[in-house]
């Protein structure tokens, strides 16, 4: 039964495709969420494979706001297909199908970051500095295109070390939560990556974005992130006002230079946080030419036992736990 048919319940009829999807021939399922699935593909036209994620758009927003989700979709996916950028993931075709939308973006193999972020499994630090670097100057890249992320993590960013391909996935499709609604009152996110103005419901720049990145490459580095709490209302309170622990208190190999870096990633105030990727990335790679790093991964006792943040994963966050523990004071708009 096709992923349309099930979306829709119905359990008879022909099985067709979507408009536009006939081009398309799936071959396996690559995984699944609350927005659909994803698809490995072959395009007939090319032959060449590709990924096809189908978005269940009227599975998870209230009819109000389906029209504006879906046309909003259709309007970032197309300026992010305009994104040429070689750690960039490709977006090759869109389309719609009634209420709901699909992506075609290029197919690539490897891992997504999250494999590496973990205690036993952390990239030596030489490398993880430089596939910050290379991340950062790819949101330079997007945000000059007027392209913001909004949801930066380790999951949405793949890595094949053998043929040193890195690329950044999902640029288009995260804006679709943005201030959006399902019909039981949901909003979604990952809140550990997000920045304050984020959370808060602020307009929100490139320079969230590279919030996002300083945290993911602190859990790069240490195997944990700087905020945790199983309390969505704690967690938004730290994000909100508490600063981060320096991270050479989980790595006391790594120099002072590079805790200032993400200090001043993680900084709560955008305007005092890195301006552009590109600024970031020359930080990086100055602690690079530095001669100040080791090279190799941490001792596992260096970085201690991970504790697993509920949170750190895409989250359906409850807005009434929002009332019953008042959110965060807002963080001011920068100027």
């Amino acid at each position: 039964m096709s992923f349309w048919r099930r979306l829709l319940g119905r359990e008879d009829g022909p099985d067709t495709e979507a408009p536009g999807l006939a081009r398309y021939r799936r071959e396996r399922e690559l995984g699944r969420g609350s927005m659909g699935e994803v698809w490995l593909a072959t395009d007939l036209q090319t032959n060449e494979q590709v990924a096809l994620k189908l978005l269940a758009l009227s599975r998870e927003f209230s009819p109000e706001d389906l029209a504006d989700v879906r046309e909003r979709f259709m309007r970032e996916a197309r300026a992010a297909g305009q994104l040429q950028h070689p750690d960039i993931l490709r977006i090759l075709d869109t389309g719609e199908s009634g209420t709901d939308a699909w992506i075609v973006m290029e197919y690539v193999k490897g891992h997504d970051l999250s494999h590496f972020s973990r205690v036993g499994q952390l990239l030596p630090v030489r490398e993880a500095l430089a596939v910050g670097a290379r991340l950062a100057r790819a949101m330079a890249h997007a945000h000059e295109q007027g392209v913001v992320h909004r949801d930066i993590k380790p999951a949405n960013v793949m890595y094949d070390r053998g043929n040193d391909q890195l690329k950044i996935m999902d640029f288009g499709v995260a804006r679709m939560a943005d201030g959006s609604r399902t019909r039981t009152g949901l909003v979604l996110g990952t809140p550990s990556f997000m920045s304050p103005e984020q959370l808060s419901g602020l307009t929100v720049d490139g320079r969230s974005d590279l919030y996002s990145l300083g945290v993911l490459l602190y859990q790069l580095l240490t195997g944990r992130l700087p905020h945790q709490s199983d309390s969505m209302a704690e967690l938004m309170r730290k994000i909100a006002t508490a600063p981060p622990p320096d991270v050479r208190h989980y790595r006391r190999d790594l120099p002072e230079s590079l805790a200032m870096v993400l200090a001043l990633a993680l900084e709560k105030r955008p305007e005092l946080r890195y301006a552009t990727g590109q600024q970031m990335a020359q930080d990086l790679e100055a602690v690079l030419s530095s001669g100040v790093l080791d090279t190799g991964p941490p001792a596992e006792d260096e970085t201690g036992d991970r504790n697993v943040d509920a949170f750190a994963q895409t989250q359906r966050i409850e807005l009434k736990e929002a009332v019953q523990n008042p959110a965060p004071p807002s963080i001011p708009k920068s100027s």
